[in-house]
C-alpha cells in the first residue's frame, strides 16, 4: 500500500523554523518526484517544493526561496521540508505528494497518494 505521512508541524512565532518530514512507504522512492503543498482556509492547495528523488532537482515556490529548503534521504524513504524565517502568511496544512510526471512547475493535478496533512500555525 502506498503511503505517504507528514509530521512535524506545529505553533511558532513568527521568525521561527519548524521542520516538516514525509515519510513514504509501498513504493520505489527514488523514481518519483516528492512535493510539499500548503492549503489555507477558503485558499486554493498551492505548491511549496518539490524534489525530483530521480536527479536531485528541486523546485520552489517565489513565496519560501531562500526560506524553506527540501531534502531527500533515499535510505529512509523521507523527505524533509526545513522552514526558517516562518511568517504569518505561512499558515496552513502542509500535504505531501508524489507524482511520477516530469515538471517545471508544481501542478497539484499531477500529484497523488496525498498524506493526511499536518497543521503549521505562525503566531505574529
Amino acid at each position: 500500500e502506498v503511503q505517504l505521512v507528514e509530521s512535524g508541524g506545529g505553533l511558532v512565532q513568527a521568525g521561527g523554523s519548524l521542520r516538516l518530514s514525509c515519510a513514504a512507504s509501498g513504493f520505489t522512492f527514488d523514481n518519483y518526484v516528492i512535493g510539499w503543498f500548503r492549503q489555507a482556509p477558503g485558499k486554493e492547495r498551492e505548491g511549496v517544493s518539490a524534489i525530483f528523488n530521480t536527479d536531485g532537482r528541486t523546485l520552489y515556490a517565489d513565496s519560501v526561496k531562500g526560506r524553506f529548503t527540501i531534502s531527500s534521504d533515499s535510505a529512509k524513504s523521507t523527505v524533509y521540508l526545513q522552514m526558517d524565517r516562518l511568517k504569518p502568511e505561512d499558515t496552513a496544512v502542509y500535504f505531501c505528494a508524489r507524482s511520477a510526471f516530469t515538471m517545471s512547475t508544481m501542478t497539484p493535478q499531477l500529484f497523488g497518494s496525498w498524506g493526511q496533512g499536518t497543521q503549521v500555525t505562525v503566531s505574529s
